[in-house]
């Protein structure tokens, strides 16, 4: 998920979208065009393993509380039918500044522009879609605290980077100039509860003495 994620948007997203520049932001895309397909299909791939991580951490936590396990795995697939949500605008933002087929009802200056609304809309609807996903980690972050084979320091980094999700949203939405964003800091602890998953499914799958078990 990160390659597919750091790629989509890292890579093709920043890469080619130059915000408030309608023009540049065309022409690059028209001239990256397979790049830029590449990149949705690999956000539309991340939609799916949110699913599937979702379904993966309802198995880790529900021994913890079921209940609550149930609620964070459900905001998390809310997350994801947002994100697809939001997906759909980029995937007509190509034929927009590469197609023929609305140059007769539009200037290719109106279509500039309609492109960039349309990457606009899908950072507005992400946004959004982000309040779900912090939820979701304050959850994830409560049970893993309780846990008792999960380490405490790691539940407060997900409830400290789900807190940040949420405060990037509520911040973009108050700001009237460049909002503060927290979230490139405060998602430590998505990172560290991948490694601890990776580490404790081979503890799981192997003995102390190294056989599988």
């Amino acid at each position: 998920m990160a390659a597919l994620a750091g790629f989509g948007n890292f890579v093709v997203l920043e890469g080619l979208v130059t915000p408030g520049e309608a023009g540049q932001t065309a022409n690059d895309i028209a001239a990256s065009d397979d790049l830029f397909r590449w990149g949705v299909v690999s956000l539309y791939l991340v939609v799916v393993l949110d699913v599937v991580v979702a379904w993966a951490l309802l198995g880790v936590f529900s021994p913890v509380s079921r209940g609550l396990s149930r609620l964070a795995a459900w905001f998390r697939l809310a997350y994801a039918g947002v994100f697809l949500v939001a997906l759909s605008q980029l995937a007509g933002i190509s034929d927009l500044v590469t197609g023929d087929d609305y140059s007769v009802a539009f200037t290719t200056e109106q279509l500039q522009a309609q492109a960039m609304l349309k990457f606009e809309t899908f950072n507005d609807i992400w946004l959004a879609g982000l309040v779900l996903f912090g939820a979701h980690l304050v959850i994830i972050g409560y049970l893993a605290y309780r846990s008792g084979y999960v380490p405490r320091l790691l539940g407060v980094l997900l409830v400290i980077a789900g807190v940040g999700y949420a405060f990037d949203t509520v911040s973009t939405v108050l700001s009237d100039g460049s909002p503060i964003t927290v979230s490139t800091v405060t998602f430590l602890g998505e990172f560290v509860l991948a490694v601890w998953l990776l580490i404790w499914v081979r503890r799981r799958s192997f003995g102390a003495d190294g056989h599988e078990s």
